[in-house]
């Protein structure tokens, strides 16, 4: 009882240059046409780092390079399928390149906001830890500087979902293109270098298919994350800003807390009634003096009863004394409920859900002041 308490190309085909080994004795005044001359170039960088060796947030954005497939047109009309199939194949390289370039530099943004969001909340937790004055404007300007700092964080969500969104895209153009350059193998009139060129092209698609999937697997894997994180941090830090207000540390959220300790919560219809004849509530906090500090006391009560009971729901009840006249007792009721909703606001302020709390209000001989007992079910 508590009393007053307050994240290469492949070079399939070898370079043909050269006179023809093999070669006739060539008859008198004949010409020999010259070789085809092949080239394939050397291996380039891929298209996209995989997480586990993504550069750190201070380097440079991977760059990159569009694998192109080289071979001289032979004329024909697959030849020039391949060479419209292979302009496609630059284009959509170019365009993975620039998706890759957009997550680089997402990253290095998150990495920079949240650097400086956990030094400013690490600054405030230590102040806070020895004790401050109650609203020192030092820590508001560090809160809202705390604040800014995580909304660019969840502002990079929105660019994580439009980056995806245009991978996907890309996603599509290039199962059409894969497609496109298995069919052309089909068409008639075409020569060996066709085919030649087209298996080229064939791997340099697959290629790029396999990073714009990766890329996007990525991309899921973060924007989950991320959602987590500035759920919870907001939850926090909207504690944070009533530790500061009161000039006292509370310490995380208490849902967070509640989820840290379980994976799925008990739902509020689990709720009783309200308390039972002779059961001892939790807390009892006696108005009996304007300012009652009970909310470090509260916390700390809230908090232990999350850790025997992680699913834990409360009963709040306002306890008006049963004493004087008809008068009296009216304004004592009404003066309990203002006290019961000023609990209740301060345990939302500190991250309890609003369905975990049951706000109730009676009248008691036993008690002698205002009173706000709270029960745990």
């Amino acid at each position: 009882m508590l009393a007053g308490c307050g994240g290469a190309g492949e070079a399939l085909w070898p370079t043909l240059s050269g006179s023809d080994p093999a070669s006739p004795a060539k008859p008198a005044g004949q010409r020999i046409a010259a070789p085809t001359r092949i080239e394939i170039p050397a291996p380039k960088p891929s298209a996209y780092t995989p997480r586990a060796s993504m550069p750190r947030a201070d380097a440079a954005p991977t760059a990159m390079a569009a694998a192109a497939v080289t071979g001289e047109p032979t004329g024909t009309f697959v030849g020039r399928k391949v060479v419209q199939l292979r302009s496609d194949l630059g284009k959509l390289q170019n365009s993975v390149g620039g998706l890759n370039t957009r997550m680089d530099r997402i990253l290095q943004d998150n990495a920079a906001a949240s650097k400086r969001y956990h030094v400013v909340v690490a600054a405030m937790n230590a102040k806070l830890q020895i004790g401050t004055t109650p609203g020192n404007p030092v820590m508001v300007k560090q809160w809202n500087e705390a604040q800014q700092k995580l909304e660019q964080i969840a502002e990079s969500l929105s660019r994580m979902d439009k980056l995806s969104s245009d991978a996907a895209n890309e996603a599509g153009l290039s199962a059409w293109l894969l497609d496109s350059v298995r069919a052309t193998f089909a068409l008639s009139g075409a020569v060996d270098e066709d085919h030649r060129q087209l298996r080229v092209l064939e791997d340099e698609v697959n290629r790029t298919v396999v990073l714009i999937d990766r890329l996007l697997n990525e991309l899921s894997e973060d924007i989950s994350r991320q959602t987590t994180y500035v759920s919870n941090e907001r939850r926090n830090i909207t504690t944070m800003s009533l530790a500061v207000k009161n000039g006292e540390l509370y310490g995380t959220s208490l849902v967070n807390r509640a989820f840290a300790q379980t994976q799925s919560l008990a739902s509020a219809a689990a709720q009783s009634s309200g308390p039972k004849p002779g059961e001892r509530p939790l807390v009892v906090i006696r108005f009996d003096r304007p300012d009652i500090p009970y909310q470090q006391a509260l916390y700390n009560a809230v908090s232990r009863a999350f850790e025997r009971k992680p699913n834990a729901s409360f009963d709040l009840v306002a306890v008006s004394p049963k004493t004087g006249n008809a008068a009296r007792s009216a304004l004592n009721t009404t003066q309990v409920k203002r006290y019961a909703e000023a609990v209740l606001r301060t345990l939302a302020d500190m991250g309890l859900p609003a369905n975990r709390v049951k706000l109730s209000a009676t009248s008691s001989p036993d008690a002698e002041t205002n009173e706000v007992h709270i029960f745990v079910r």
